[in-house]
């Protein structure tokens, strides 16, 4: 197969996108494979694949979040997505009727897509052309039915979505009668876990990318069709059948990320860290870019974010990062939103609660209150956006 055989695939961002999915029964088929954009975008240049060993049954050509430069484009077998669909059902109780409510044209939104196809039921699409609504999500969850072969009602959200909802007495509501609430995308922090889990919310936690055919971890666990390990350098590493072909004209990124071992399978070096549990379950620690050197001591955003959460209740969300600095090299700082939007915040008060918390090294040394924090691509935080911000107002 060559690249000229790839059809672009404009998906709508409104009700209309159900229109693409006889495109995507087609491509599952073994017809053209497709590369789905953004409807409101350009129509995507398909360079030369000179280089890169195309599947013979490659159906999805997936663009990543670019978080880390530019945007790759992972090679989805059909096979990779429909065992991911398969494996998903399974470890949620069963096939079920989707309401999808992230772009269709991101992994997260694509496979509620490609669950349905494989459910045989159309999912109900939650109109995002004016942006998220909690009132919005509510009524079209309540259109999601279930049918005989089709028995469960299931959604996908990212983090900040689901803070909106459980902000909203009818969101909660709509979230509580899902039989699974998929939310992934970025890290969610563990006090929007746990409130979730208090409003009675079937919240599962999902890890993964284009890469992977989307969510492969869930609660800390592979799916049945999956593998975790952690390599000598801290990194994640999941391998399986969902796993994909390289990314699409660039062989040299497609080697140093993709390998296949000596029983066959598929794996791909992730550019996060991470750790097991007492539990064997992942833990997600952040990524390998993201660390800051402060001083000669490493520093993982994550762990500094989640020690804010957990122990200021008085902020909302943040995100953390390094700037360079004359003494340290770097140091540690934090853009944050507030609860409550007419409070202040006080670096010296934020340092002193979280001392013995975190290592002095990890404790903010600035902290910058926003109304709003910079994200790209579905709920991940765009933190090279939040160094310039946090530079130019410090």
């Amino acid at each position: 197969m060559n690249s000229a055989a790839l059809l672009p695939l404009a998906v709508p961002a409104g009700p209309e996108l159900l229109t693409i999915l006889p495109a995507l029964e087609a491509a599952l088929a073994g017809k053209a494979p497709v590369l789905p954009y953004a409807a409101a975008c350009d129509r995507p240049v398909i360079d030369s694949a000179d280089g890169v060993d195309l599947p013979d049954d490659l159906a999805v050509v997936v663009a990543t979040s670019g978080s880390t430069g530019n945007p790759k484009r992972a090679l989805l077998t059909a096979g990779a997505v429909e065992r991911s669909a398969w494996a998903t059902h399974q470890v949620l109780g069963g096939s079920g009727a989707w309401l999808l409510a992230m772009p269709g044209h991101h992994i997260a939104g694509l496979q509620v897509l490609l669950r349905s196809i494989a459910a045989g039921v159309a999912p109900v699409v939650l109109d995002l052309r004016d942006g998220f609504s909690s009132a919005a999500f509510a009524a079209a969850a309540g259109k999601v039915t279930t049918t005989a072969t089709a028995r469960h009602r299931y959604t996908a959200i990212v983090p900040t979505q689901l803070a909106r909802l459980l902000d909203d007495p009818e969101g909660t509501k709509a979230l509580c009668d899902f039989d699974a609430v998929l939310v992934g995308g970025a890290a969610t922090p563990a006090p929007l876990v746990d409130r979730a889990h208090r409003a009675g919310i079937p919240v599962r936690l999902t890890y993964g990318m284009s890469e992977t055919a989307g969510g492969c971890v869930y609660d800390g666990a592979p799916l049945p069709v999956s593998r975790v390990h952690i390599d000598n350098d801290h990194h994640i590493v999941l391998g399986g059948d969902t796993v994909a072909h390289g990314y699409l004209s660039d062989p040299g990124r497609s080697a140093d990320a993709f390998a296949v071992d000596a029983d066959g399978i598929r794996w791909f070096r992730t550019d996060d860290l991470g750790h097991f549990d007492d539990d064997e379950l992942l833990v997600v620690d952040g990524r390998a870019d993201d660390v800051i050197n402060s001083g000669g001591v490493k520093i993982t955003p994550g762990v500094v974010e989640d020690a804010i959460l957990r122990h200021l209740p008085e902020i909302l969300d943040v995100v953390v990062v390094g700037l360079p600095d004359r003494e340290w090299g770097e140091i540690v700082c934090a853009a944050v939103t507030l609860v409550d939007p007419a409070d202040q915040v006080a670096e010296r008060s934020v340092r002193d609660r979280l001392r013995g918390i975190l290592p002095d090294a990890a404790l903010p040394r600035r902290v910058l209150a926003l109304t709003s924090l910079p994200q790209q691509g579905p709920g991940k935080p765009d933190r090279e956006a939040v160094r310039r911000v946090m530079h130019d107002l410090t």
